[in-house]
């Protein structure tokens, strides 16, 4: 069937309801529009769902996720009736139909003859991966299209470790919902018989204490500056109860939350795209930490999984990036650690293969081994579960560039709330010393040598943008740079091969060069993007910056080539 005819069936289909019809309506004689809306199926990969909320079979909608739904009943009903009766826990955040979905997902759930647990109200997503292990579930969901602009929408899917879904899991739901043709054949129970069956079960308070309690014990030091002053943005998302009541139970009593950005808002007014690796996010943190002489700012994106960092500098406020932030991370963890006799003897941090190397060489002072993984934290995670049963290591920390950040395994995914925690304490810790932050880094840049990261992406949005992202990679992998700003390129990894790391390849390209500068290439796997991940070395900072100033500019001529 072709987009055309797709269209017609679901603008003919007395099934879907009053609005998606109007909202197709609308659209009659709109060929791109309807193309992009029905071309392809929205694909369920091992991140789940995510894409634009609308009407169509390539849009986030009711119908989307009951489809998807289906196929995650499906695959747990293979699992067996223990596997059914131990359930899924379902939450949600602040965006357009974020609690639709949620609920729609529970009631599939039920008519399938498995249990909900649905959060009353939007709560976080290491939240929801807590609630996994805690109430020690089959599955669970979240629906979130965690940093993404206001009109997306999006849905992942946990396993019983309380991690994302892998290959192992996702590919059989993925089967199953192909062999779903006909959405009206989806049945979802009603919402008061679900409840009287015991079928539906809506979570909450009990859930937050117990979440809290355990972040709260992850506090490495008590006896650490708390006199700090901290502004605090949660970019209208779900971060602001949890982040500010551990801060404040913790005894940093100076947090000041921006006011236009406190409350849940899924149309972003102040920000549009909420996410905090873009500085634009935090214009309205910099005016209030000005204001009231702020040390940091912190900002949490809307699911409150990842954090972003700037720290005062004379009268200006500087970011920090993911590897930076990591990287303190580490060594205020680790050190702490040491001191208190703590560092497990097979210890080990894990980051993915396209974050830089300075936490490793932070772990390597501490005898910790730093392991590699495929990019998201389904994957780092993913290796905490591979520990956690072969006993070949203790994982103690997980990272990755795109501000990702776990400490410990008893969340298993990014987290912002212990993120949060940690670098406050972490700065209270160093003021002890007279340090800032800054101070911090530029000793872990004495000690490791100075590193820059240059990352930068390319947005090509729709079927033809993912054609040319396609043969970018086909071409690059056909004709593979051997040299690049006047410097050999002395490796290549293409991570399509599995025998490369061991895990199923992905869509991966890194290339090292003779200074043992590098970059690495790969398609999003949640936008439209092609995402370019530059490091260079230095034997200072301006050397380092000119060098990787100069890597990507060769690149984009590169990638600028393939048409």
């Amino acid at each position: 069937m072709d987009y055309m005819e797709k269209y017609k069936e679901w603008l003919n289909n007395d099934f879907f309801d009053p609005e998606t019809t109007k909202e197709l309506e609308s659209i009659k004689g709109n060929d791109d529009e309807i193309k992009d809306r029905f071309y392809t199926d929205l694909e369920f990969g091992t991140a789940g769902l995510r894409g634009k909320i609308g009407a169509g079979t390539n849009r986030m909608n009711q119908y989307i996720i009951a489809r998807a739904t289906q196929g995650l009943a499906e695959v747990i009903k293979d699992h067996g009736e223990t596997a059914m009766k131990k359930g899924v826990a379902i939450a949600y955040d602040c965006r357009h139909f974020s609690d639709l979905f949620a609920k729609t997902a529970a009631l599939v759930l039920a008519q399938n003859g498995i249990k909900a647990y649905l959060f009353e109200s939007l709560r976080s997503t290491p939240e929801l991966s807590f609630a996994v292990r805690y109430l020690k579930t089959q599955s669970g969901i979240v629906v979130t299209a965690s940093h993404n602009p206001q009109a997306y929408n999006g849905y992942k899917v946990y396993w019983k470790e309380g991690s994302q879904i892998l290959r192992d899991i996702a590919d059989p739901i993925t089967e199953y919902i192909k062999h779903i043709t006909d959405f009206s054949s989806i049945k979802q129970m009603d919402e008061k018989e679900a409840l009287d069956k015991g079928l539906l079960q809506y979570i909450g308070e009990d859930i937050d204490n117990a979440y809290l309690k355990m972040v709260k014990s992850l506090s490495l030091r008590d006896d650490v500056n708390k006199d700090l002053r901290i502004v605090y943005t949660p970019l209208n998302g779900t971060g602001n109860f949890p982040v500010r009541k551990v801060l404040a139970d913790r005894g940093f009593k100076n947090v000041f939350v921006v006011p236009e950005q406190e409350k849940p808002d899924p149309d972003f007014t102040t920000v549009g795209y909420p996410n905090p690796e873009d500085l634009n996010a935090f214009q309205y943190a910099i005016d209030l930490g000005r204001k009231k002489n702020a040390d940091l700012l912190l900002a949490t994106d809307p699911d409150c999984d990842r954090l972003a960092v700037m720290i005062k500098d004379g009268d200006k406020y500087v970011p920090f990036n993911g590897n930076q932030t990591g990287a303190i991370l580490i060594k205020y963890i680790l050190q702490a650690l040491d001191e208190q006799n703590r560092i497990p003897q097979n210890g080990v941090i894990v980051k993915s293969i396209v974050t830089g190397d300075m936490g490793e060489k932070i772990a390597e002072k501490y005898g910790v081994k730093t392991v590699e993984s495929l990019t998201g934290f389904k994957n780092i995670c993913g290796k905490a579960n591979e520990f956690e049963k072969t006993g070949e290591y203790e994982f103690i920390f997980g990272y990755e560039e795109s501000i990702g950040y776990v400490y410990g395994t008893q969340v298993r995914d990014k987290d912002a709330v212990i993120s949060s925690m940690l670098l406050v304490e972490a700065a209270g810790f160093f003021a002890r010393e007279n340090k800032t932050l800054l101070d911090v880094l530029e000793g872990i840049y004495k000690e490791v040598g100075y590193k820059t990261e240059a990352p930068f992406s390319l947005v090509l949005e729709g079927m033809e943008g993912k054609k040319r992202i396609k043969r970018m990679m086909d071409a690059i992998r056909a004709h593979p740079p051997e040299n690049i700003a006047d410097m050999d390129v002395v490796a290549e990894i293409d991570f399509l091969d599995q025998a490369i790391i061991d895990v199923p390849g992905t869509n991966a390209l890194k290339f090292i060069l003779e200074d043992k500068s590098w970059f690495a290439i790969r398609p999003s796997g949640t936008e439209p993007k092609l995402k370019v991940y530059v490091y260079s070395n230095g034997e200072d900072k301006n050397l380092s910056d000119e060098k990787a100033e100069i890597i990507q500019e060769a690149i984009k001529e590169m990638l600028y080539k393939v048409e």
